[in-house]
């Protein structure tokens, strides 16, 4: 184990040094960055890793992200289960912690580059007039969470027991885009999403925050997955979300640091 992870530890600090100058340049002779990876994400993140992977690509020449987007505890499954990935992102501790825990990724590797809170997300003109949690008890309202097994599930419950709240949901999803398509497309009154997916859906909803959000922060963390048949590219992936580059799409998409 000491000797994979200095291994692993080896591989990350070259890939710091690729991606230096500013969290993500072009790579130098130090090492050759070159080939395709496939990195796993947690729903919420398909917009700023998509960007992410874009630019990482345009950085270093020669480089391709293949981008695989669900539930986090959905992805950990398919992980285990031996589907090829080099990079994990999770939307929570937990969901990694299944994987360090199976020695699929080193107990060390892991890194938090950012957070997340919750908010309702209403259709525009919030017809069912939902102004705070309570509301969410309301069994005429329409609502729609994540199953206890997401992230954002899990986060649902952590709220509701710190508060004694109880939500009365029509339907539990296994992702928070899942959640987020629901009330855009009408079927849903309310539904609890990430703050971040309240900005991505520009005006397809509208965002009522909430206070009791500080109760459950999610904390994201991300690793190379120990079978990557491309551990420097990986590794230099990783590097690049928690630099700089990947730290200034985050905070513009309203992802916290961690």
């Amino acid at each position: 184990m000491a000797r994979t992870s200095m291994l692993a530890a080896t591989l990350l600090a070259a890939a710091l040094t690729l991606t230096a100058c500013a969290g993500g340049t072009a790579p130098t002779s130090a090492a050759k960055t070159e080939g395709s990876i496939t990195v796993f994400a947690a729903a919420s993140l398909t917009a700023t890793f998509t960007e992410l992977a874009a630019e990482f690509e345009a950085a270093n020449p020669g480089t391709t992200v293949q981008l695989t987007f669900a539930g986090s505890s959905d992805l950990v499954t398919q992980i285990t289960e031996g589907a090829p990935a080099d990079v994990f992102a999770s939307a929570d501790a937990k969901n990694m912690t299944k994987l360090t825990d199976a020695a699929l990724i080193d107990a060390d590797a892991p890194v938090d580059f950012a957070t997340n809170v919750l908010e309702i997300a209403v259709p525009p003109g919030n017809p069912a007039g939902v102004t705070t949690l309570a509301d969410l008890a309301d069994p005429a309202v329409k609502t729609v969470i994540c199953a206890a097994q997401v992230p954002c599930g899990a986060a649902t419950a952590a709220i509701e027991q710190a508060t004694g709240s109880h939500i009365v949901p029509v339907s539990e999803e296994s992702s928070v885009t899942d959640v987020l398509g629901k009330v855009v497309s009408g079927e849903a009154d309310a539904g609890l999403v990430y703050a971040t997916d309240v900005i991505s859906a520009a005006g397809a909803v509208e965002g009522i925050e909430l206070p009791e959000s500080s109760e459950a922060v999610n904390t994201y963390p991300i690793a190379v997955v120990k079978s990557s048949a491309r551990p420097v590219v990986a590794a230099a992936f990783v590097a690049f979300v928690t630099g700089s580059v990947g730290e200034d799409v985050l905070s513009a998409a309203g992802f916290g640091k961690p």
